[in-house]
């Protein structure tokens, strides 16, 4: 009898699992089940699309012509409502029930809302699908004023949104600088300079009290705690993500901030397994539980789900060193591994625009953020995965070139 695989989102962790699946079980029944009523695309340029810098087709990766070629049943504009772990089955909105062999978890989350008043007047873009990217770039483009709002990555794309279709903004951050927790004031300069160049006004120490509307119900200004206001046509919102987990809440699947498994991407209940920005996953990099929402990464843990599930065993573990990079401005910029993470960091300024900070944790690289010059990235991920100890010698990690070699000779005893 064949197997019968269910995957539960169809971002990159869903439809990597899915094709790992089929390479795995050529004679398995396979299903993908979709919210989104679109096909797999790419999160990583829909903001270059949202810029207007890139045109649609591009964005999308796999037309349903590709699950169909695969014999991959993908189901779009379907919520699943429950989950029956122990008759292992999931029932939808429409009613249908779709019972599994083993089921995977791939659902990610949905962008939080400011908890203020207005938060969900017309106007205020949260970003995430390549739905909200086509609202983003229709509405930037008719915008003149501007207001940013979550100093992060997300954040940060949604500034340069309003940098690329000349919209006036201001980027209100609660701290000091931006991403605060990954640089250093050094380090953020460069950004925030960056910033200025494009038009967008970082403003430190702020953030949103409540947002006013016209008549109509449309935004028209965002005012900080202090009374401050900034008015504001176009408001972008990256404030985190609220998990999609509600269809579980009645299963014994174990959760805490996200779907928690282990470092075979399985949770806490047999034949189920989770993937992608949901999960909180044993990092055997780090040692300990982590998250990543980094497309790479993704891929790889869907990859290792469906390796996985296939053999109903522990056959691969996830191990992997993520990467994130940003191709805003004329300088490149890139974080790895876990850059808020650790107990130690080393940084350097080697000239204006060139900045490199590496995180260790116990001795051990577990992250960093390189800007201007990224030639160490690849050195830097391998001391990472390698788990060598550099506690000695860590002056070292901020050379131009990084010698893997020497530091792993090193640190092997005699």
């Amino acid at each position: 009898m064949c197997a019968s695989y269910v995957i539960v989102g169809d971002g990159i962790a869903g439809s990597s699992a899915a094709e790992t699946l089929r390479e795995a079980d050529p004679e398995a029944d396979v299903t993908v089940i979709t919210e989104e009523g679109e096909a797999l695309y790419n999160r990583i340029l829909i903001k270059e699309f949202a810029k207007g810098k890139l045109p649609a087709a591009p964005v999308s990766i796999r037309e349903p012509d590709w699950y169909a070629d695969r014999d991959i049943d993908l189901r779009l504009n379907t919520v699943v409502t429950g989950v029956d772990t122990d008759a292992h089955e999931l029932s939808t909105h429409e009613g249908d029930t779709y019972g599994y062999d083993r089921l995977l978890l791939a659902t990610g989350g949905t962008p939080a809302q400011l908890p203020v008043d207005d938060s969900d007047a017309d106007g205020i873009h949260h970003f995430w699908t390549f739905e909200d990217a086509r609202a983003i770039k229709a509405a930037a483009a008719e915008a003149e004023t501007g207001v940013v709002v979550g100093a992060g990555l997300l954040g940060l794309d949604l500034a340069a949104i309003c940098g690329a279709q000349d919209v006036d903004a201001h980027y209100l951050m609660r701290g000091d600088a931006w991403w605060r927790y990954a640089l250093s004031e050094d380090g953020a300069a460069v950004i925030h300079d960056a910033l200025r160049e494009k038009g967008v006004t970082p403003v430190f120490g702020s953030g949103v009290d409540h947002f006013e509307t016209d008549a109509d119900g449309h935004v028209t200004a965002a005012v900080d705690p202090d009374g401050d206001r900034y008015e504001a046509d176009f408001v972008g919102v990256a404030i985190g993500l609220d998990f999609n987990t509600e269809f579980i809440q009645d299963t014994p699947i174990e959760c805490d901030n996200g779907i928690l498994v282990d470092e075979y991407m399985q949770t806490s209940v047999e034949d189920v397994y989770a993937a992608g920005d949901i999960t909180r996953f044993h990092d055997v990099v780090l040692g300990e539980r982590a998250q990543n929402g980094a497309w790479g990464s993704a891929k790889e843990q869907g990859s290792v789900a469906g390796r996985n599930m296939a053999t109903g065993g522990e056959t691969e573990e996830f191990e992997w060193v993520s990467s994130y990079s940003i191709t805003h401005f004329e300088f490149p910029f890139l974080s790895f591994g876990h850059p808020t993470l650790g107990d130690e960091t080393v940084e350097r300024t080697y000239d204006e625009g060139t900045w490199r900070r590496v995180t260790l944790k116990d001795g051990r690289v577990v992250g960093g953020v390189l800007i201007g010059d990224l030639a160490a990235q690849s050195a830097l991920k391998k001391l990472a995965r390698r788990g060598v100890d550099v506690s000695d010698r860590t002056e070292r990690l901020l050379e131009e070139e990084v010698d893997v070699d020497a530091f792993t000779e090193a640190a092997t005893p005699e």
